[in-house]
């Protein structure tokens, strides 16, 4: 796992004024690919309302290390698939360069150099900041494995019994992850209500979110070669959010018996910005399993994974309705959760996903599975906030009338915020993961009375 060093120091501060009480403050140098209008798509590094130009830097001669240049080549492309398959080695060299041209102690003639290769990040679009070849969804939250089997049965144990033994996960669809701020269409599909007697074809009636963390492979592992568990945090590049888009009413008529298909392959919507595994380290805790449950199988238990293998990443959803949007009143905050309350580490899901043989690509995408927490304001999917919609959410539209949701409606926008602190470091934050819900297209567009 990564080790503290000087980039993790609070007292450091850099020339770059906003970065200071920003997320992206000198000891968090998340990387994205961006571009202005009109330019061509290559990596960038935030810090505080800037993007530092990687290309743009490569080109200036101010990165003086080999290996650092190496990585920066690297990131000069649409893409940084190339990037992280270079290795943790390679990852530090040009986080441990970035940190010092940026600190505030930096000459002023590199000062200067640096400073000509700031973009304004309200001037740049994004992209997604790998081409991701395959896109693996795990179910990792007792909590919301729990909360969603209880509204569904009334037994005392309604979470599966693999679900302590197994990561559990399955493969989702790769070419439908887009980036933050990309709307999402309401999806057509099947469903049965319970009182009919055959499914019928339409617009999702039970649209939902599910707040999640995008983890990021960075090397990869040969076909037939598992990479085990002690080795598994040297895989992960970083992580970004991620909201898992999901239609209930078409899962719950599909999954019998097979896993999620329409319901989940519309649209996945990730954070630009990845925040290192580096970055993340001092917000590391221990990770345990309660005596009452079986306790991982050896290949998925090592002492270090125990010590700190859980990381304490705040998180929080917010809803902003159509209503709200016009008359200028902004999201209202709907729940908030964190990363450790997970049923398994990132390091076990990578882990278990290889020890079958399994080869990860760089630039792969895992999704942690949902993020819940032990109490009801901690839901991590509106699936649970409103009980399938029994108990729907209220809020203020933004003139003193109240609006009510038990599913998402066509103009809500789902944005999701996420955060590090602790005493003695820097609070770090990941920006934020956006959705605008488009209405349906009409079922004439799949040849239904047209």
């Amino acid at each position: 796992m990564s080790a503290l060093d000087f980039t993790h120091d609070a007292a450091a501060h850099s020339w770059v004024a906003s970065a200071s009480g920003s997320d992206f403050p000198i000891q968090s140098l998340p990387f994205a690919v961006f571009r202005r209008a009109g330019e061509a798509f290559r990596g960038g590094a935030a810090i505080g309302d800037q993007i530092l130009d990687l290309a743009a830097l490569a080109k200036s001669g101010a990165v003086h290390d080999v290996l650092a240049q190496q990585a920066l080549a690297a990131c000069t492309q649409p893409a940084l698939n190339d990037y992280f398959a270079l290795g943790p080695p390679a990852w530090r060299a040009l986080r441990h360069a970035l940190f010092v041209l940026l600190r505030s102690d930096a000459a002023p003639a590199t000062v200067a150099a640096v400073r000509a290769c700031l973009v304004p990040q309200a001037d740049a679009q994004y992209t997604l900041p790998t081409r991701i070849g395959n896109y693996t969804d795990f179910y990792t939250s007792y909590f919301h494995a729990d909360n969603i089997g209880r509204l569904f049965s009334a037994a005392n144990d309604v979470v599966p019994a693999n679900f302590h033994w197994v990561p559990l996960a399955y493969h989702g669809r790769a070419s439908s992850v887009v980036i933050s701020g990309t709307a999402v269409r309401r999806p057509l599909g099947q469903a049965k209500p319970p009182d009919a007697a055959q499914p019928r074809l339409g617009p999702c009636a039970m649209l939902d979110y599910e707040i999640e963390l995008g983890l990021f492979v960075g090397t990869g592992n040969a076909l037939g070669t598992p990479v085990p568990l002690r080795d598994s945090e040297q895989h992960l590049f970083g992580i970004c959010l991620l909201n898992d888009w999901s239609a209930r009413d078409i899962q719950g008529w599909e999954m019998q018996p097979l896993g999620p298909f329409q319901a989940k392959n519309f649209s996945t919507s990730i954070s630009p910005w990845i925040v290192t595994m580096d970055a993340l380290a001092p917000y590391r805790t221990p990770w345990s399993r309660d005596a009452k449950w079986p306790q991982p199988l050896v290949y998925l238990d090592t002492p270090a994974n125990r010590e700190q293998g859980a990381i304490d990443i705040q998180l929080e959803t917010w809803l902003e309705s159509g209503p709200r949007r016009a008359r200028g009143a902004g999201p209202v905050r709907i729940a908030k959760t964190s990363f450790r309350h997970q049923h398994w580490t990132a390091a076990q899901m990578l882990a278990h996903h290889t020890v079958g043989g399994c080869n990860l690509l760089a630039g792969d995408l895992l999704g942690s599975g949902t993020i819940s927490g032990p109490t009801a304001g901690e839901a991590g999917a509106m699936m649970e906030l409103t009980q399938a919609g029994r108990t729907p959410l209220r809020f203020d539209r933004g003139d003193g009338e109240i609006e009510q949701r038990a599913f998402l409606a066509d103009g809500d926008a789902v944005i999701f915020r996420g955060w590090c602190e602790k005493p003695g470091f820097a609070r770090i934050g990941f920006g934020e993961c956006r959705g605008e819900v488009l209405p349906a297209l009409p079922l004439a567009a799949v040849g239904v009375g047209g």
